[in-house]
């Protein structure tokens, strides 16, 4: 059964022209679409375009062209649903500190024109963990009680869509964890997770799909798993009986990254080379394998290898 697709992007494009100097281009064609009910992570480096594109859905910035619709909604024709259908998480933390969580989220409210009957402050509190906060002056909490709170802020008008820009930046590694398990748990509630992030461990673990942007271009757009397929060189670490000295040349794509007397590291392309003719040319040169470990290769050399300039 297919999946409703929440937000559909199609030839997308902005460019930023200040007077007196060259046009640049933040976006530039991109085409992409997210599923409702999926984990969809952004990645690029610095500048690649994520915050341009996160401004562009929430409507304060607007595009050179292109076609954007979320949630059945036309950006062009209908800005207001778009805007509602989105809750969105900044990267920088922006709370007053003389109010507590539930007057916060009770202003917030307010300023989406819900009435005080139908505000759900008290549940969004206990989805975020912050119940017992719920008094308490926003000074008064920790680094990750605020940056949960951010959460709850977006979760004011039950948006179907919630767009997290560098959610755990500056965040350790406990206040992360919690921070995930409540993406989690809305996930699970049926919300839809678009997110940025520099944790190329944390998108591998937690996003379905993953688009990578670079220099304003989509450069890559799957599934998790086979982005991490589509990695060809594969590492090998072999632990011999004595020093063995191997001839790289032999094969075309093989390198010797390190080599002890103990131990030898050695890359290779999987699809010119397999692993036992690596071990039969060891064995060839004098030396007993020990023991044998290898590396696939994560999200991290998917990335590195598609916005490497």
């Amino acid at each position: 059964m297919n999946k409703k697709n929440v937000l559909t992007v199609k030839n997308l494009n902005k460019t930023y022209q200040k007077k007196g100097s060259n046009p640049v281009t933040a976006i530039e064609n991109l085409n992409l679409s997210v599923q409702q009910g999926e984990i969809f992570g952004l990645l690029g480096p610095n500048g690649a375009g994520k915050t341009t594109f996160i401004n562009i859905l929430s409507g304060s910035v607007m595009k050179t062209s292109g076609f954007v619709e979320v949630w059945g909604f036309n950006l062009d024709k209908n800005p207001r649903q778009v805007r509602a259908s989105i809750g969105i998480v900044a990267q920088d933390v922006n709370l007053d500190p003389f109010f507590t969580p539930e007057s916060l989220l009770d202003l917030q409210a307010g300023l989406y024109g819900i009435k005080k009957k139908d505000r759900i402050t008290s549940k969004i509190l206990n989805l975020v963990s912050l119940e017992k906060q719920a008094k308490s002056y926003a000074r008064s909490l920790s680094g990750g009680m605020k940056r949960r709170l951010m959460v709850a802020k977006s979760l004011v008008h039950q948006p179907p869509i919630i767009i997290l820009d560098e959610p755990t930046a500056g965040v350790d590694v406990e206040l992360r964890q919690n921070l995930w398990k409540n993406v989690k748990t809305l996930n699970q509630e049926g919300v839809t997770i678009i997110l940025t992030t520099h944790y190329l461990e944390e998108a591998e673990k937690m996003c379905d799909r993953i688009g990578i942007l670079n220099k304003g271009n989509l450069v890559a757009l799957d599934t998790t798993q086979k982005l991490l397929e589509k990695i060809q060189i594969k590492k090998i670490s072999i632990k011999v009986n004595n020093r063995v000295n191997i001839n790289e040349n032999k094969f075309k794509t093989l390198k010797i990254v390190s080599s002890t007397n103990n131990e030898i590291n050695l890359s290779y392309d999987k699809n010119e080379l397999k692993i036992d003719q690596i071990i039969k040319l060891i064995e060839e040169n004098g030396a007993r394998i020990l023991d044998l470990s290898t590396d696939d290769g994560d999200l991290e050399d998917v990335f590195l290898s598609l916005t490497k300039s």
